[in-house]
């Protein structure tokens, strides 16, 4: 029985394995050996740190200013309980006023006194809490800044086996939403809520000095508070880490389809990627939701046990005081220490949640920091060879990837390469060839044997010196998202010439371009070698992107070149050229070279076929074609193309060679100038915040916010109510003992009903809140990513809309948006009604003294709106530079292998860092000068305080007003301003959470030119498949004057099977993008049927078309579901259906030798199976929508010859009863073509059958004959 079998890796292959039985029975049987080889490679700890952990970066510096925060804090948090020793000072001083026992003006003297110290308490308050904001705001910034840096340093450094079950979606999470998670619970809420904290263990100390006995008694309740928040809260915690787990698996799906977004497009799959991403999220949202859940009984049950703590303080004072054991103003001093330790833990809540979250954020953060991979590309360890020759042997390699331990790859293989020779690797897809590329790189270790370099086991040279010898071209090639000079650049990092002088170092580029054939159409360029390339090199041809990537190969002279299908998206002359190029370049150095077009190895100094992952024949192209019946015989006979002319002269050769070094390919038919925003969201136009919380609230759920926003306002009314309460209790203890016994049992009870009232309101208040805010939070981003997917081609060319960009939207602003409901929602609702019912209660029991009292609010208000604004132009300011940086990390993942083999890793954290350094001293500016406004508003709660004593006092003695005037007064001022210096710590929130709406609403809010959620246009129902191209003029939307189509004719008849060929970057790619309504043309028309495209609906129109991509895209799913990818939406394949297109596509009788058959996961990317394999998958992904217009772009490129005989027939049975239109740039799998256009300069050169052209002897006469392989075949 023959089995083939999974890999991992860019290209890696998945072989087949021989008596699959034993094989298996033996893999099960792995000894220790192989166990700690793939423990070491793909091992990930779960780790669960301890919060301090997040204190690991902080410098001595930062202790010291965290430690002086602190001193502050813990001074402003005494402050409130010194001021309960006033209070019962004040009460014996009105008792004695009352009694006589002092004059008035002895009581206005120490009204007076008491006065000053307040003001005093306003001086120490703006101080204390300006240093302790500035301080930890500060070192906040600093410590997230460089727990960002070291997890993507972590991040690069790691194996390419972690990055087998890591994607790049959920790096981009952890670096925007997690460190976001992180710097809010370790900055300025942890000095608050520490503030809190010290005003909670001062008031107790104070009460016990003051009266030991009622404060032991209260103090018994508090141990049940403590034990039911830390049981609380650990559950909580559990919660938030699987909600973030959850997140990143649903950013995983969101980089994927976003980074692929044309096939997605294409299959009008925006729906069904939406609805799985949104299942993700619905996880997320049970887990979250359970968390308010737990939150809110945990606050409710609290609340109940501080007001049972207020009862028993009143009943057992008011007793003591009976018993005669104290005095009135001691209790109330015990009584007040009681509310201000209260309302401490009740202000600390939400410090704690952020802590809780910071914590949970950091698990899986530290566990990539903390993990050591076992191939290390930071480790100083290792030999550095002072003369490399070049001399690579592989011995005995036996190898299976980490994810995959059932499947071997590599069996026993064993090569040895001179120095200085060029050694192919020619064999079926997925035999192994890539494989050993991967290993020889040390990507990842063999399970057993070695490889030696120059007689060094690779496994003892320094990690980062080996890779600098080498030059990688893969087949799949990878650009980043920057100039084309830097591009190529970036093969000279570790080389001698990094860095030198920039003028030298042009002359470099430019030669290597040239030597690669892309000089010529670079500088037709407007912006020539300074033109971005856009993300993934996106905005250039397959073509183009392949000599730029060949050109940063060569331009450090590397000691060793390895050539993955280097050659496989160039055209016949543009191959032709860099061939002869690469060819110059392999003399004198030792090249690998992995081809399917065997034109391209035919010069080679030793050809090694593989077959199932072991080498079946060795030598070079003359001694293996003697061999009719070898296996290279036969890989060269599938690639013969039959040509009527072949007793071309030996002259025309050379004439032809001649024309070919004088001719260019043509410009990309591509750009890289961008727009700030796109076209549907380019407006100067302000949202108001009503704006915003219509736009963006969700209005099925506005009952439960409504319900939750009133059991929250209730909770604070009982603020003013306790206010009017406590100047009851205080009025009773200046009665007689049988009427204040009275009094004690009524207040107390009173107490435990409040008590009752918050703690159901405080549950209501959660589970309202909590459900509707994670409802809000799953919507958002739900719509926000359905609106991404909604978005045109041309809206993703744009360079702020790149992958890192998006998925920091739907991470870190949802996260910022979210931050605002629930359980903080409630709290700025409870803070506001306190202020506002306390005013109210306040003017109806004293309105002169309230009117004097609020003199002050105006000032608060201010510092308020200065403190939001500040924190308005730093989000702002600061968004898309954390987009950017988010980019690069996403852009570093996703490509890991090129920026592993450039050895990268150091330039990208550089670029990574520099970026910061913008957001790093915002971060300075607004904790120098946005603190000073909480400082400000902190000091005025004071100051208020002291107007509302001394002016309360002047009315009292002149009999205007009673105890209980002033008291029920003086504490609702008090309660008022104590919360108002809580709201303004939400400004940063209120803030983040406004501009991060303002970016989702005009993501929603931009309708795309080309809308395929739109019902307009017309329906075809019975497409016969005729195209017709009509003088179609195009360029792309981001660069005008660039043209690609310059008066395109083609007709296309019904069932036709029609081919475009010409040089890279003469516009074929664009014409099948054209076709699928990527974008729209200029001017022309493009009509099916004879109906112009732009009429018909632009879901109805790609129902009838399928596509395959010159790269293949899957997605992380299985095999069945990637297939099942290509399906309409009114489709529902059998299992039969699905086998029938898998066979036509020759991959059935690999998949079902799977040991999962159909429902193997393929890997992010499908990084788990060979390019031939992907690409199979593709094509049966295709065919399973049973088109009526097939699109193959470059269809067949990464199969080997066998495999592209075998689909190519599959291909041409397709074709029958269907329009196709293939791009190639392999001729022989377009000869039998019904209609074949030669393109170039974006219009139709030459057209006709195959032997049409041949006769004609033109260009496409050329392209044939540089890839006819000799008479030798």
């Amino acid at each position: 029985m023959t089995k083939k079998v999974g890999s991992s890796g860019e290209d890696t292959a998945v072989v087949q394995i021989n008596n699959y039985t034993n094989d298996a029975n033996m893999e099960k049987e792995l000894d220790t050996v192989h166990e700690k080889v793939i423990n070491e490679q793909s091992h990930i700890e779960n780790n669960k740190i301890s919060y301090w952990k997040l204190y690991s970066h902080a410098t001595k510096q930062d202790w010291i200013l965290m430690i002086f925060g602190l001193i502050c804090a813990t001074i402003s948090g005494i402050i409130v309980p010194f001021m309960t020793v006033l209070f019962g000072q004040l009460i014996d001083s009105f008792s004695q006023f009352q009694t006589r026992k002092i004059d008035k003006i002895e009581f206005l003297d120490k009204a007076n006194y008491f006065t000053l110290l307040f003001v005093y308490f306003a001086i120490v308050a703006f101080f204390t809490n300006y240093f302790y904001m500035a301080c930890w705001v500060a070192t906040g910034e600093r410590i997230t800044r460089r727990i960002r840096e070291q997890y993507f340093r972590a991040i690069l450094r790691q194996d390419i086996a972690y990055f087998d079950k890591l994607g790049a979606g959920e790096v981009t999470m952890r670096i925007t939403n997690d460190t976001h998670l992180i710097q809010d619970g370790i900055s300025e809420k942890v000095s608050m809520g520490f503030s809190f904290m010290v005003q909670f263990f001062a008031a107790f100390t104070i009460a016990f000095i003051i009266n030991w006995k009622m404060t032991l008694v209260i103090f018994v309740i508090f141990p049940m508070v403590m034990l039911n928040g830390g049981i609380f809260n650990r559950l909580i915690v559990n919660y938030k880490r699987k909600v973030l787990d959850y997140y990143s698996k649903s950013s995983v799906i969101a980089e994927e389809s976003i980074s692929t977004i044309r096939t997605t497009v294409a299959f009008s799959q925006q729906k069904n990627v939406s609805k799985l991403y949104d299942s993700k999220l619905e996880d997320a949202k049970l887990s979250g939701v359970k968390s308010s859940i737990l939150n809110s009984f945990g606050i409710g049950t609290n609340e109940f046990i501080l007001n049972s703590a207020y009862g028993l303080a009143f009943w057992f004072g008011s007793t003591q005081i009976i018993n005669d054991e104290t005095t009135s103003g001691k209790v109330i001093s015990v009584f007040f220490s009681v509310v201000a330790a209260c309302f401490s833990v009740n202000q600390i809540m939400p410090d704690i949640m952020a802590i809780n979250s910071a914590k949970g954020a950091g698990g899986k953060i530290y566990e990539t920091i903390e993990r050591t991979p076992p191939i290390n590309i930071e480790s100083k360890k290792g030999d550095i060879l002072d003369n490399v020759k070049g001399r690579i042997q592989l011995k005995n390699l036996s190898f299976f990837y980490p994810s995959r331990p059932e499947i071997k790859t590599l069996k026993n293989v064993s090569l040895d390469i001179e120095p200085g020779t060029t050694v192919a690797l020619v064999g079926s897809s997925g035999s192994g060839k890539s494989t050993i590329v991967s290993l020889v790189l040390r990507f990842y270790d063999p399970i057993e044997g070695e490889i030696l370099f120059d007689g060094h086991a690779i496994k003892g040279l320094n990690l980062k010196w080996l890779r600098r010898q080498m030059s990688l071209v893969g087949q799949e090639p990878v650009l980043f998202n920057t100039t084309i000079a830097k591009n190529v650049a970036h093969g000279l990092i570790g080389s001698v010439y990094e860095d030198i002088g920039e003028n030298k170092k042009h002359e470099m580029i430019v030669q290597a371009c040239t030597m690669a054939n892309a000089h010529d159409f670079i500088m037709k360029l407007p912006d020539k070698y300074e033109t971005n390339v856009g993300e993934g090199g996106f905005l250039l041809s397959g073509g183009q992107k392949q000599r730029i990537a060949i050109a940063r190969a060569i331009i450090k002279d590397p000691k060793i070149l390895l050539l993955d299908e280097a050659t496989s998206a160039l055209d016949t002359k543009s191959e032709s050229v860099v061939q002869d190029a690469l060819d110059k370049a392999s003399k004198d150095r030792t090249t690998i070279v992995i081809a399917h077009r065997l034109s391209t190895i035919r010069n080679a100094t030793k050809i090694v076929v593989m077959n199932n992952g072991e080498i079946v024949e060795i030598g070079n192209h003359d001694e293996l074609i003697q061999n009719p019946e070898g296996a290279y015989s036969k890989l060269v006979s599938a690639q013969k193309i039959q040509n009527e002319e072949k007793d071309y002269e030996e002259d025309s050769i050379i004439e032809r060679n001649y024309r070919l070094s004088h001719r260019l390919s043509r410009p990309a038919p591509v750009v890289n100038e961008y727009s700030d925003i796109e076209e549907g969201s380019n407006t100067e136009y302000r949202y108001s915040t009503w704006e915003l919380i219509r736009k963006i609230s969700n209005h099925s759920q506005l009952y439960l916010v409504f319900i939750g926003m009133t059991a929250s306002f209730i909770c604070g009314t009982l603020f003013p109510v306790f206010a009017i309460i406590y100047a009851k209790v205080i009025d009773a203890f200046t009665k007689p003992k049988d009427e204040l016994r009275e009094d004690a049992k009524f207040w107390s009870l009173m107490f435990l009903v409040i008590g009752v009232v918050v703690m159901i309101c405080s549950l209501i208040e959660g589970l309202c809140l909590g459900i509707a805010g994670e409802n809000l939070v799953l919507r958002i981003r739900s719509i926000s990513f359905s609106s991404i997917l909604r978005q045109d081609i041309s809206f993703f060319d744009k360079e702020d809309n790149n992958v890192g960009a998006l998925i920091s939207i739907l991470t870190s602003n949802v996260t910022d948006i979210g931050g605002l409901a629930g359980v903080t929602l409630g709290t700025i609702s409870r803070t506001l009604s306190t202020i506002i019912v306390g005013i109210i209660v306040a003017l109806i029991v004293g309105w002169k003294l309230t009117l004097v009292v609020l003199t002050t609010v105006p000032l608060l208000m201010t510092a308020g709106y200065l403190r939001y604004k500040m924190m308005a132009g730093f989000k702002a300011r600061t968004l898309k530079v954390y987009e950017k940086s988010a980019q690069i990390a996403c852009e570093g993942t996703s490509n890991i292998r090129t920026v592993a083999s450039l050895t990268r890793e150091e330039d990208l954290l550089k670029i990574y860092s520099d970026m910061l350094d913008g957001p790093m001293k915002e971060g300075y500016h607004n904790a120098i000068f946005g603190s000073l406004n909480y400082g400000f508003a902190a000091s005025m709660n004071y100051l208020s305080n002291a107007i509302a004593f001394w002016y309360g006092t002047l009315l009292f003695t002149n009999g205007e007003y009673d105890v209980y005037k002033f008291y029920t007064v003086f504490m609702a001022v008090l309660f008022g301003a104590m919360s108002s210096g809580r709201i303004f710590s939400y400004a940063p929130n209120i803030t983040k959470a406004k501009i991060s709406a303002e970016s989702i609403i005009k993501l929603i809010e931009n309708v795309p030119k080309v809308d395929s959620w739109s019902k307009v246009g017309k329906n075809i129902d019975n497409v016969k498949g005729y195209i017709k191209f009509s003088n179609v003029y195009f360029r792309y939307p981001t660069r005008h004057n660039v043209p690609v189509l310059n008066g395109l004719n083609l007709n296309i008849k019904p069932g036709q099977f029609a081919a475009l060929v010409g040089p890279s970057g003469c516009g074929k790619s664009t014409t099948i993008g054209l076709i699928e309504r990527f974008y729209d043309v200029i001017s022309g028309t493009i009509q099916i049927d004879g109906v112009d495209i732009s009429t018909l609906n632009v879901d109805d129109l790609r129902k009838h078309i399928s596509l395959v991509n010159q790269e293949p895209s899957l997605y992380d799913m299985t095999i069945k579901e990637n297939i099942k990818f290509g399906c309409k939406s009114d489709q529902r394949p059998t299992q039969d259906d699905i086998e029938r297109v898998c066979k036509e596509a020759n991959i059935h009788d690999f998949i079902i030798s799977l040991p999962d058959g159909y429902d193997t996961p393929v890997g992010s990317k499908g990084t788990q199976l060979s390019g031939g394999q992907k690409q199979r998958i593709a094509i049966a992904r295709a065919l399973i929508r049973d088109p009526k217009i097939l699109l193959l772009d470059e269809a067949t490129s990464a199969l080997d010859s066998e495999s592209e005989k075998v689909v190519q027939e599959a291909l041409d049975k397709a074709a029958k009863g269907r329009t196709t239109l293939a791009i190639a740039h392999r001729l022989s799998t377009i000869q039998h073509a019904d209609i074949i256009f030669v393109i170039k300069d974006g219009k139709v050169a030459e057209k006709g059958t195959h032997q049409e052209l041949l006769a004609r002897k033109g260009i496409y006469y050329n392209m044939v004959q540089d890839q006819y392989l000799g008479k030798t075949n």
